[in-house]
């Protein structure tokens, strides 16, 4: 048997990974599930990988957090360690997400011609002062077959010039976990702990850079969140980045002591969906919960100038509100009016991408040993 390892780095991965190691799982692959240790806390790590039913990784490589540099370097150099000492044949490595252990262990397998799979592969902001956008970019071009999650990654290939033998659209494996997750999201009724009525409040998620490093930007945010706290209550899942970024800034006791709005810690995933269900609005700069609210129906306002998933708004419940925020507070009233845009179906956002993913790799890798039904 040959192995197949698949690398977890940061939250945004756990998602993705938990649906692929159900379905690799049922192939004849020696299944290694290595995390970097890039998000390493138990509210940032422990907690998702639970939920989701990943368990204790395989191989934990404990790099830690730092400068993108040199975290990306630690990633590099223990990650080939990990792959030059390993007890059997590597047939593979499967890399979700743009994260920096993303790249890095692409980079590093692609080096000692070791063949990647690129797990939503083809998304583009266009915007290279975000590092994720750095991360997509490097990762697809050292990638052997690349899986796509959304039409526009199709287009963005093409036109990138990578050939179509190497590109797959699959569908989102992040609505694979939300699908799978979701009744028992459900059932521990989380608003309800929290006093929150369904419908009737706003879901706040924010940690990107160019929002909480910024005193300006994070001060016009947090202006139109005491808006929005008029209107609705805010329970506000809160970044250690974003925590430790607002402190310093001298902005975090406007929002905590206002009784409309509730600061929490970072949330497990099944309790942050159950929130999100039943949110009257989200309000968020992340790429993840663009999808997961257009799968759920819920209109969401997110905090950027671009996004890297535009089917989120084309057939989505997302608007992009831009630098100005008077889009934000504009859109808003139109939430509470009840306009808004409604879901449309997106192909492959079903459930089953995890499926056809572990299906093309036990076809190209393994020889296809597994009699898919």
């Amino acid at each position: 048997m040959t192995e197949l390892t698949i690398v977890v780095g940061a939250r945004p991965n756990f998602m993705k990974a938990a649906p692929l190691i159900r379905a690799l799982a049922k192939t004849h692959f020696t299944l290694r599930v290595l995390h970097t240790g890039q998000h390493y806390d138990a509210g940032m790590s422990d907690i998702f990988l639970s939920q989701l039913g990943v368990g204790q990784p395989d191989v934990f490589l404990e790099v830690g957090s730092g400068r993108h540099g040199e975290q990306t370097a630690r990633v590099l150099e223990a990650f080939e360690k990990y792959l030059l000492n390993a007890p059997a044949v590597q047939r593979g490595v499967v890399v979700v997400g743009d994260v920096n252990s993303t790249m890095a262990c692409a980079i590093t397998a692609a080096k000692l011609n070791i063949p990647v799979a690129h797990v939503e592969a083809g998304l583009r902001s266009f915007d290279r002062s975000m590092p994720e956008e750095i991360n997509r970019i490097v990762t697809d071009a050292v990638s052997d077959l690349l899986f796509v999650s959304e039409p526009s990654g199709l287009s963005n290939l093409d036109h990138e010039g990578v050939p179509a033998s190497k590109i797959h659209y699959v569908g989102n494996v992040m609505i694979d976990s939300l699908v799978h997750e979701l009744p028992i999201a459900g059932q521990m009724d989380i608003r309800a702990v929290f006093g929150l009525e369904p419908h009737k409040y706003a879901l706040v998620t924010l940690h990107r850079p160019s929002n909480v490093d910024n005193v300006q930007r994070s001060t016009e945010l947090l202006t139109f969140f005491l808006h929005v706290s008029k209107e609705l209550p805010i329970v506000f899942p809160m970044h250690p980045r974003t925590r430790k970024s607002l402190s310093a800034a001298g902005l975090i006791e406007q929002l905590s002591s206002n009784p409309r709005i509730k600061i929490l810690e970072p949330l497990g995933y099944r309790e942050n969906l159950g929130l999100m269900m039943s949110a009257k609005v989200v309000l968020t700069d992340s790429g993840g919960m663009q999808e997961e609210t257009s799968y759920l129906g819920i209109p969401c306002l997110t905090l950027r100038s671009n996004t890297e998933r535009p089917i989120t708004i084309t057939h989505g419940t997302n608007t992009l509100v831009g630098d100005d925020l008077g889009r934000a507070y504009q859109e808003f009233a139109n939430i509470l009016a009840g306009v808004h845009h409604q879901s449309l179906p997106i192909t492959g956002w079903d459930g089953h991408a995890a499926e056809r993913i572990a299906k093309i790799l036990d076809t190209n890798w393994s020889g296809g040993s597994v009699a898919w039904t």
